[in-house]
């Protein structure tokens, strides 16, 4: 059986305590359908049931009662055991580097986890000038946007991303309806830095582009997931750093053909800053999270 992370640990028992997902979310910091997704993964470690259908809602089975009790009691111990040891755990200053479209669109949301994780850690959040850039020594790990080649440094995969168009649905009902890839075609192409996105995806689904070169390019994320929820056209982006905008219809998947990018995102620093307690502690909570998460990503800005 594989041990329960703490995550899902603190949902159950948040959940028994409050008895209802949305007041263990608020206790939580996280959304309903996290704690859920917590829930269903924990009930899939163990491999018996915590939870059963009461009416409209949902409580705990009796088996489900007697091991959030031990969760309970074995939370109490570990929270004690920190205290014996005040002053001695994970603190200081930490400085991350981010790209800026991760960092809005997935990072700011899920950052408070990790101080709620880790208070006496001081966390500062910068972004570099290119998506590539691992160079300024005042930062102590990168989350970086590339081929991983970063010669003399230490790098670590976070996660592969592919690609597929995103759009308003506001924008699809303007164009009636989207049947065919080449539907694309009706409405702006917004293109993050370059045209190279659009170009693999329309080669994929086998649409020929008159223009190649048509449709608005942006510097930044941000710009492009703006002009697309503003149904200004249609972007090429990925589940993770639109997952907010999908959950809320904001945007909306009008295909399901992807194309896995050609870069990824790394965690990058120097050698000498590997076992950096901060850092290591950021990074086993970023892989955690972005796993937990079980999307693939875009960004280039």
């Amino acid at each position: 059986m594989r041990i329960p992370s703490t995550q899902a640990l603190r949902a159950l028992d948040s959940f028994a305590r409050h008895g209802s997902v949305w007041r263990a979310a608020d206790e939580l910091f996280l959304t309903r359908s996290a704690v859920s997704h917590q829930l269903r993964l924990l009930e899939r470690d163990l491999g018996f049931q915590l939870l059963e259908r009461v009416g409209k809602g949902v409580a705990l089975t009796p088996r489900g009662r007697r091991y959030a009790s031990d969760v309970r009691k074995a939370l109490t111990v570990i929270a004690d055991a920190g205290g014996h040891v005040k002053g001695e755990g994970i603190g200081g200053s930490l400085t991350i580097s981010c790209t800026p479209g991760f960092a809005s669109l997935w990072l700011c949301t899920h950052i408070g986890e990790f101080c709620s994780a880790y208070p006496d850690v001081a966390l500062r959040v910068v972004t570099p000038r290119r998506l590539e850039d691992v160079t300024d020594p005042s930062v102590d790990g990168f989350i970086a946007f590339g081929d991983g080649n970063w010669p003399s440094k230490a790098v670590e995969l976070l996660c592969d991303i592919a690609f597929t168009p995103l759009c308003s649905p506001a924008l699809l009902n303007q164009l009636g309806g989207m049947s065919k890839p080449a539907d694309v075609l009706r409405a702006n192409l917004l293109h993050l830095g370059d045209f190279e996105d659009w170009t693999r995806w329309l080669a994929l689904v086998g649409v020929e582009n008159p223009d190649p070169e048509c449709g608005i390019v942006f510097s930044d994320m941000n710009l492009v997931f703006s002009a697309a929820i503003a149904a200004q056209g249609i972007a090429m982006g990925d589940e993770l750093t639109s997952a907010k905008a999908l959950a809320e219809g904001r945007l909306v998947r009008p295909f399901d053909s992807t194309i896995k990018s050609t870069r990824s995102y790394f965690l990058v620093c120097e050698h000498t800053k590997l076992e950096h307690p901060s850092l290591v502690a950021f990074r086993a909570w970023l892989k955690s999270s972005l796993g937990e998460t079980s999307f693939s990503a875009r960004d280039k800005g």
